[in-house]
């Protein structure tokens, strides 16, 4: 039964070309790349734990024990006094923690409270606040919204769709060489899980194929495109995706004859890069380099020296190149190139063994920063116990205004 399900959603377009372990396709379970520029907004909270009386009046109250509740410091202000605290104001605050933090300790607890309150409708009232934000320019707020939304429902098609783009917004904006690396991967890898559980959604595979195209992987822009076409309807971007085909069917056929290359098939690779050398692509670093490899596993040792050479006059630090070229030369026993290529090669990794520190050290700069401010997040602040007669009289009906103790708790990770 399950391969004629299986053939008949193929036969309609309906696959899914990756199935990965399920706590990759779940927020708070997978790893958060982009985390830790969240945390800093849980500062706006403090977590406190409601009385038993205010619970045993409240349809959520079983599900609320033990389970402290974020609240912004006006609202303690007000909670304390013995004023009522609209389920609205918790429910966005824990929208709120749990899209700053996915993996924090009562993610699930707040998930259960909330479905519990607002069944399905939940999802669309947190998506529509952060697509509010975006539209206005807020992106870690509407970031935080979309990532509450996955919380909620991990293949949430909006959440996961309304995330991606937000994360591309993001490091479109961004110089920050960590923080675009960060959100860029982020962004590609929910462009990916949203044409995985949602195949037929034709938008996800417009923006995947961009994102395939940025990082120089034409075969997989190709494919995503062709089944943006497939489902698309919108006649003008189909005409867009159209003419992007068009123009990357050579770049294709190159990385085609460059993966021939890597997986040994010399015969099928090197007369596609042969043919693309004398094109308006012979100014292809990779090109000349694959063809390098070609020739030597061919035996041509001087096409491959020329080849490797042209891949250095490109692109000058390409140390592949200059570890072949290095290899030759001391099968040749040439004490002139091999001393040359050494120290070319001892000079690049040095460099890059720099520019790692140098990052290492930003993103270490950067982290502590960014813990110091957690750490300030969940500092606890006491609430004194309020005047049992205040609180009687400021009872609103709710059972608020009788609370005769707030505790205020340090969180904590799983």
């Amino acid at each position: 039964m399950a391969n004629v399900l299986s053939g008949i959603s193929q036969s309609m377009g309906i696959t899914r070309t990756v199935e990965r372990p399920w706590e990759e396709r779940d927020i708070q379970l997978r790893e958060d790349r982009i985390g830790k520029y969240f945390k800093k907004y849980l500062n706006k909270f403090v977590f406190a734990e409601f009385s038993e009386e205010f619970m045993a009046k409240s349809k959520v109250g079983h599900l609320m024990k033990g389970v402290p509740i974020p609240l912004r410091k006006k609202e303690v202000k007000e909670f304390a006094g013995g004023e009522g605290i609209d389920f609205l104001v918790l429910a966005e605050n824990m929208a709120w923690v749990m899209g700053c933090d996915p993996h924090f300790k009562y993610t699930k607890d707040y998930v259960a409270i909330l479905s519990k309150l607002y069944n399905r409708k939940l999802e669309e009232g947190i998506l529509k606040k952060g697509r509010d934000a975006a539209e206005i320019g807020e992106m870690d707020y509407a970031c935080i919204m979309f990532r509450a939304t996955l919380c909620i429902n991990k293949e949430y098609l909006h959440g996961m769709y309304s995330y991606a783009r937000a994360c591309r917004a993001m490091y479109l904006a961004s110089r920050n060489e960590e923080y675009v690396g960060r959100f860029k991967a982020e962004a590609l890898d929910w462009f990916e899980l949203v044409t995985e559980a949602h195949p037929r959604f034709a938008n996800g595979y417009y923006y995947l194929g961009y994102a395939y195209l940025n990082l120089g992987l034409y075969a997989k822009a190709d494919l995503a495109w062709r089944n943006f076409l497939k489902f698309s309807r919108n006649g003008k971007d189909k005409k867009e995706i159209r003419n992007r085909i068009i123009q990357i069917e050579e770049p294709v056929q190159i990385e085609a004859g460059c993966n021939h290359i890597l997986a040994g098939r010399i015969d099928e690779g090197m007369p596609i890069l042969e043919h693309f050398a004398t094109t308006k692509f012979e100014d292809w670093w990779p090109l000349h380099y694959y063809l390098g490899v070609g020739y030597e596993q061919m035996g041509q040792r001087d096409d491959a020296i020329i080849s490797f050479k042209r891949a250095l006059q490109l692109n000058g630090s390409h140390l592949e190149s200059m570890k072949e070229l290095l290899k030759m030369y001391e099968e040749d026993d040439d004490k002139a190139n091999i001393k040359k290529y050494s120290e070319k090669i001892k000079m690049v990794e040095a460099g890059i063994e720099a520019d790692r520190q140098k990052n290492l050290k930003a993103i270490e700069e950067e982290d502590k920063r960014l813990q110091e401010e957690e750490a300030k997040a969940i500092e606890p602040e006491h609430i004194d116990e309020p005047d049992t007669a205040d609180s009687d009289a400021e009872d609103d009906g709710r059972g608020e205004g009788k609370e005769k103790k707030k505790i205020v708790k340090r969180l904590g990770k799983k």
